[in-house]
């Protein structure tokens, strides 16, 4: 667990990107959640905290639950239909993943912008089986660290996030990998003596 807080090792960040619908309700007609939309995307991006992008990748993920993407969620991210029926199911882009990112669980910590890119992980990983290894490791919600360094609370959203510092948004917003890239671009400006106070330890007993 120590490995964890080593400040030499770099930062996994990751922004997901799932099925959606434009009223936020599902085709069932229930509202979406992360029990009825599927994972499509898992943005990475591995950085320094001083905000150095070291590598990034787009693992593509086949929808299981709602195959037929909509045409709003096509919209929003910038996916389309033929590139998630050409990708494999989330056990093997959780694999891709990690044969990518070649570090242990524990040697690192993994970041997002607030908590639901983990909850959804998970959600997925209940559903399929499987649970990348990554989520063993400690997580920072970057949303949190960056609202505890700012003073910011309402707008605080990633592109706002970026506005506040003079940034415009760099690629597809709403797209995982130009998402976690972003992120990338704020870690300067964060306050990293807080890291410690914020991060959440997985329950290894699960």
């Amino acid at each position: 667990m120590s490995n964890a807080r080593n400040k030499n090792a770099p930062l996994l960040i990751i922004d997901l990107e799932a099925t959606c619908w434009e009223n936020r309700t599902a085709p069932s007609g229930n509202p979406q959640s992360v029990w009825n939309m599927d994972i499509i995307e898992l943005g990475c991006a591995l950085a320094t905290r001083d905000g150095n992008l070291l590598d990034s990748r787009s693992f593509l993920v086949k929808p299981s639950d709602s195959p037929e993407l909509s045409g709003f969620c096509q919209a929003l991210t910038g996916i389309t239909q033929a590139m998630v029926d050409e990708a494999p199911a989330f056990p093997g882009a959780s694999m891709m993943l990690e044969d990518w990112l070649g570090m242990p669980a524990g040697s690192f910590i993994w970041c997002s912008w607030g908590n639901y890119d983990r909850l959804h992980i998970l959600a997925d990983g209940e559903k399929h089986g499987r649970v990348p290894t990554f989520i063993e490791s400690p997580h920072l919600n970057l949303k949190r660290l960056w609202r505890r360094t700012t003073g910011q609370k309402r707008k605080n959203g990633l592109a706002h996030a970026l506005e506040y510092h003079g940034l415009s948004f760099e690629g597809h917003h709403h797209r995982g990998v130009d998402d976690a890239r972003n992120m990338v671009r704020l870690l300067r400006y964060m306050d990293w003596s807080l890291e410690s106070e914020l991060l959440n330890y997985p329950n290894r007993s699960t």
